[in-house]
């Protein structure tokens, strides 16, 4: 399939810059989901495999994808705004909006869906259709300023999905799996690392899968 990527500008007092990613060849999709990648002091970006396999994915299934980046680093707490300027940008745009994150991503998504009644109880319009998580981080910052995504999946209620690698040795993703289990979410277990080594296309068709007729 022909995919355009465009870039954007994400408003929302931060420079915030995003690739929108969308299918060439046919009607214009009336969904988009926000992809959020991992930790931006250890690399992360938009370009991300993890990110551009989701893209992919959800592309071949006539769906949007805006893959963005960070502003300056904001201890957790920036770039969760910056996630929330992500997703009312596309909800300006689209039927419908779904959220996935990778690692650190993951855990903002998560966060950033949990505050969704919150923004609707505020008179705003904007809605989340459903949110993935690959190999999510359970807690960004520390103290009463930490973003923490155990926390989060408590007040969720959207339809969810968190995917994580038994071998993943990397982040602390135990105790999101445990607490998303007990609030009947979507959890999918991949034989895999942290990074998904050689299963990056695999990961991605699972969230995928799951936004796919969601949003």
């Amino acid at each position: 399939m022909s995919v355009v990527s465009e870039p954007v500008a994400v408003p929302g007092g931060r420079d915030v810059r995003g690739s929108l990613d969308e299918p060439d060849d046919r009607a214009e999709p009336t969904a988009c989901v926000v992809a959020c990648p991992p930790h931006p002091q250890l690399g992360g970006s938009r370009s991300d495999r993890r990110l551009t396999a989701v893209a992919d994915a959800l592309t071949d299934r006539d769906t949007a994808c805006l893959r963005f980046d960070y502003g300056e680093w904001g201890e957790g707490r920036g770039e969760l705004r910056d996630t929330r300027a992500a997703v009312a940008w596309a909800a300006e745009r689209y039927g419908t909006v779904g959220l996935f994150g990778y690692s650190f991503g993951g855990c903002l998504a998560l966060v950033a869906a949990a505050e969704r009644e919150d923004r609707e109880t505020e008179g705003s319009t904007e809605s989340l259709a459903a949110v993935s998580a690959l190999a999510p981080a359970s807690r960004v910052g520390d103290g009463t300023e930490a973003v923490d995504a155990v926390v989060a999946v408590e007040r969720i209620d959207c339809p969810g999905q968190v995917v994580y690698g038994s071998r993943d040795d990397t982040v602390d993703w135990a105790p999101v799996v445990e607490r998303a289990r007990e609030r009947g979410l979507e959890v999918a277990e991949l034989t895999a690392d942290h990074h998904f080594v050689g299963q990056a296309g695999k990961a991605a068709r699972v969230v995928a899968d799951f936004l796919d007729g969601r949003v």
